[in-house]
């Protein structure tokens, strides 16, 4: 059986459908005062772990004041707990990290945003192509560049076969160039693709001489002051984790563990490991204007529409989306990898924000059209969202917004 055909039962449960539930509740909902009610906030993690998902770690900041928790297990087999500083796969929340280091170039002047890429990179997208695609198409998904991963990893035994198979860039990259454009370079809405992130670390390994990993790692994880996020050297995660269940809508019964996997198929569009402390710290120092200067995060946040790998049509910045609440407008992203989920999320004045991981993926059933039903899972996930997100008062606005169906642009669906 193909990743395709998941990936289009799953679209159901996609990406835009609890942002757009939660708007239903309206402004009114918001608590009037802010804080971090701690016994809430460990109730609802407790919820996911009841209503099925083995394990979940999460971080609330709010201000000065903070709150971390963990519910269930590492290790199913060894009843293994898991801990709130544990390092977890931060899949697609990679791409954040990749478009403040671009943009850091940007603000030097060694890359200009509404450039050709061809100008930089001229040998890997020649031609008409190289120049009509910009930079800044990369980093909002409007290049329709196909997704190299629907590229190499055609079946659910390309998952195994791949495991431990070392991806140059360079080939992650000639695969989505090679497979047919989901559209027109600029016309929107864009189409969410890992490729155009596999591309732009090209562009930073190009503009500023050294391995992408190297300049992201000392300019961007060490100016955010993050001492847990790193680009694994091996397949395995470093420092105290989890494994990484994957159940595809049933398919793996029990879920397969994918904790060590050669991440070399992500590269700069997905292979961060990181902990929900810092990215936390990160989204709350990118939205103050730590990381870059106030006119650059701007143009971060500057949004068109993109369809998601889930398959509905969200609004998308620069390596960032928005994510509509009943208590306002957050910004952040979601990462999704076999086994593991992440949801990382700052308010717009970098005054609040919540990070959460979970290591049960795809949990769903499938009903008799083949479309996958809401679990329990789903529900509570959005209560720990709501709660986390908006604090004493999220209760009432939980009530009215249910169910809780998958968020984020690449969670949801079988594809890496």
């Amino acid at each position: 059986m193909t990743i395709r055909r998941f990936s289009t039962l799953a679209s159901r449960l996609g990406a835009a459908t609890l942002a757009a539930a939660l708007l239903v509740a309206g402004p009114a909902a918001a608590a009037e005062d802010g804080g971090l009610d701690r016994q809430r906030l460990r109730q609802t993690l407790d919820a996911m772990h009841e209503a099925g998902m083995y394990g979940t770690y999460s971080n609330v900041m709010d201000g000065r004041r903070s709150w971390k928790g963990a519910a269930g297990v590492a290790d199913v087999e060894t009843r293994r707990p898991v801990r709130p500083a544990m390092v977890h796969r931060a899949g697609s929340i990679t791409k954040s990290f990749v478009a403040v280091a671009v943009l850091q170039q940007v603000g030097k002047g060694t890359i200009e945003l509404d450039a050709p890429i061809g100008r930089y990179l001229p040998d890997l997208i020649p031609g008409e192509r190289g120049q009509r695609i910009t930079v800044r198409m990369l980093l909002n998904h409007t290049s329709h560049i196909a997704n190299h991963t629907e590229v190499i990893f055609p079946t659910i035994e390309s998952l195994d076969a791949n495991r431990f198979r070392a991806f140059s860039p360079e080939e992650l990259a000639r695969a989505g160039l090679g497979a047919p454009a989901t559209g027109q370079p600029g016309v929107t809405p864009g189409a969410y693709s890992n490729t155009n992130f596999v591309i732009a670390g090209l562009l930073l390994e190009r503009v500023t001489g050294t391995s992408a990993e190297r300049y992201i790692t000392d300019h961007v994880f060490r100016k955010a002051g993050l001492r847990h996020t790193s680009f694994p050297r091996t397949p395995y995660l470093p420092g105290p984790s989890s494994n990484a269940y994957e159940a595809l809508f049933g398919y793996f019964d029990p879920p397969r563990d994918y904790s060590v996997y050669n991440m070399s198929w992500a590269w700069t569009s997905g292979a961060v490991a990181s902990t929900m402390e810092d990215l936390n710290r990160f989204f709350r120092m990118l939205l103050r204007g730590e990381l870059l200067d106030a006119t650059l995060v701007a143009e971060m946040r500057k949004t068109v529409p993109i369809r998601s790998l889930p398959g509905a049509v969200v609004d998308y910045g620069l390596g960032i989306f928005p994510l509509d609440l009943p208590c306002g407008r957050f910004w952040g992203h979601d990462g999704s990898i076999p086994g593991m989920q992440t949801f990382a999320f700052s308010d717009a004045g970098g005054g609040r924000q919540f990070a959460f991981g979970t290591n049960l993926r795809n949990y769903q059933q499938l009903d008799e059209s083949g479309n996958p039903v809401a679990h329990a899972i789903d529900f509570a996930l959005g209560d720990h969202l709501l709660e986390a997100a908006c604090g004493p008062g999220a209760e009432a606005a939980t009530r009215a917004v249910r169910p809780f169906p998958a968020i984020g642009v690449d969670g949801g669906t079988a594809t890496p």
